[in-house]
């Protein structure tokens, strides 16, 4: 056999050697493209995400290969509701994680948005936070939300106003109305009680309260009843309408939020307040530090006392291609520690209950163990998936008796009988 020995051309062997120099260095690049940090995005409120830095710096430390992209959104919650609806609607959500307040829920998870967390968690570790937190992050006993930080709404009253007339805070409505005007009388205050009555989200929440401390009820969830229309509906609404015509709220209360509610009341011109508990922490910078306290809602003598619950958690989109790096992210911002530095420096009310008793909190912010039986009574507004438009319907009839443009009875029937159209509910 004869063998024919080829000589390869100087040429061809460097563009050979070049080839394979490519080939390797692809190889070796690769890897390097596969282990680029995988990019989370979550739709937050401003504020609020600015607050959420130095948590993930420290995440971006102990997870290097996942990035989390924080998207700042208005600082209005029915706006950052409507961009999350309007991403999914789109058919192609940018976000891995959704950052939710508990009304949104039942309404996203309906949609099929959410990814089903139930298997993800120990139901024994569900008992470590309020209950109220938790079941608001259900929907068809399926668990969509994990529970960050929560809210209830209080009533925060002037101590050294109270002090020199010889008075006690007030546990009834009518205790509230004839304190306030007392002071009022006394001079010692212009405006006795302010709440927010602007035509919002806020409207529905305080309401809900005022509800409760009449022993009413807005939808039952189980049933589909509608309470709107009972007689305790229509005194609930015929109080905040008192307030109006004797002076004890200012005319302008049916266009304050919270905010306008909390600098009239820092202002040293009111005596008592509906609001979150965040208040209790930026009033300390203010003329009435140290001047003030903090209390569950009045109530008719032998009704429950109304607080109702707000809050967020995360979710994580079922679009998401990331879901397991998601649910890393919820287990970091979901431990003790960390929650403990952030509630701390931010002055918000955790959903972890050991928190509320944790020594290093209740230091800073001495209300948190009273709170925390607010919070474990908490009212939850409906959880139903129709729950947008049901708070629309009554955010709009109850501002029409609130302005006067209807009587409560009116606008309550109008109310019930819309909301029963929408649920289809027979009459």
């Amino acid at each position: 056999m004869i063998f024919v020995k080829f000589k390869i051309p100087l040429f061809y062997k460097f563009i050979l050697t070049l080839l394979i120099g490519v080939i390797i260095s692809i190889l070796m690049i690769k890897p390097a493209f596969t282990q680029q940090p995988v990019t989370l995005k979550v739709l937050v409120q401003a504020l609020e995400s600015t607050q959420w830095q130095p948590i993930i710096n420290s995440f971006h430390q102990t997870h290097p290969k996942i990035r989390l992209e924080v998207v700042k959104a208005p600082n209005n919650s029915n706006l950052v509701e409507d961009l999350y609806t309007s991403a999914y609607l789109l058919g192609d959500s940018p976000y891995d994680l959704v950052y939710m307040d508990v009304v949104w829920v039942q309404k996203f998870a309906a949609a099929g948005w959410l990814e089903d967390l139930t298997k993800k968690v120990d139901p024994q570790k569900l008992t470590d936070y309020i209950q109220g937190d938790v079941q608001g992050g259900k929907y068809q006993n399926k668990l969509y939300r994990m529970p960050f930080r929560t809210d209830v709404g209080m009533l925060y009253y002037r101590t050294d106003l109270l002090e020199k007339a010889g008075l006690k805070p007030p546990k009834t409505f009518q205790d509230l109305l004839t304190t306030s005007q007392t002071l009022q009388d006394q001079n010692l205050a212009q405006w006795g009680y302010v709440w927010q009555g602007k035509q919002y989200e806020g409207l529905a929440a305080m309401f809900t309260e005022i509800l409760q401390g009449y022993g009413g009820f807005w939808v039952n969830p189980e049933t589909q009843a509608i309470g709107l229309d009972a007689p305790e509906s229509i005194e609930a609404v015929k109080f905040l309408r008192q307030t109006i015509k004797q002076g004890i709220s200012p005319p302008g209360v049916t266009t304050y939020a919270e905010e306008e509610t909390r600098r009239l009341f820092e202002s040293g011109n009111t005596v008592f307040l509906r609001n979150w508990p965040y208040v209790y922490a930026l009033a300390s910078n203010s003329p009435i530090a140290g001047k003030y306290g903090i209390q569950p809602m009045v109530h008719l003598p032998g009704k429950q006392s109304g607080a109702c619950l707000g809050g967020w958690g995360f979710g994580i989109s079922k679009s998401s291609k990331h879901q397991r790096e998601a649910w890393q992210v919820i287990q970091y911002f979901n431990q003790p520690d960390i929650q403990r530095q952030y509630f701390l420096e931010t002055g918000y009310v955790p959903s972890r209950k050991s928190l509320f008793t944790d020594d290093t909190l209740v230091a800073k912010y001495n209300y948190l163990p009273a709170l925390l039986q607010g919070a474990e009574n908490a009212v939850l507004r409906p959880p139903i998936p129709q729950y947008a438009q049901v708070s629309d319907i009554l955010q709009r009839y109850l501002s029409a008796a609130l302005t006067g443009s209807k009587t409560p009875e009116a606008a309550m029937k109008e109310a019930a009988r819309e909301t029963r159209t929408l649920l289809n509910i027979n009459e």
